[in-house]
């Protein structure tokens, strides 16, 4: 990663590359999670922000809500929509803070 990136250049190849830590180099489907790497993930990166990270039918659940094509693995589009899902909140949130602290 080059030096001279933004620190939101950064962010962005952080999620990216966060998606490819969790794609199998072995798997037949390319460029796609498992839902056992998909939940590993959930467990490992997201378990400060997301509740139930450990629950195995929580993570089902979810990805079953994510998985557009319904072929049982996570694209990067799909990934993409939980990034987005979990950020929302956080930006309003932040926007909430602000306003209380400039009334």
């Amino acid at each position: 990663m080059a030096d001279c990136y933004t620190e939101l250049e950064r962010a962005v190849v952080i999620l990216v590359e966060n998606f490819y830590k969790y794609v199998s180099k072995y798997s037949l489907v390319k460029n796609k999670i498992s839902k056992s790497s998909f939940r590993k993930m959930l467990q490992k990166e997201l378990n400060h922000m997301l509740t139930d990270t450990g629950n195995r039918k929580a993570a089902d659940k979810l990805i079953e809500n994510l998985d557009a094509n319904h072929d049982g693995r996570i694209s990067f589009d799909e990934y993409w929509t939980l990034i987005g899902g979990i950020t929302s909140p956080i930006a309003n949130l932040i926007r909430q803070q602000e306003q209380q602290s400039s009334s």
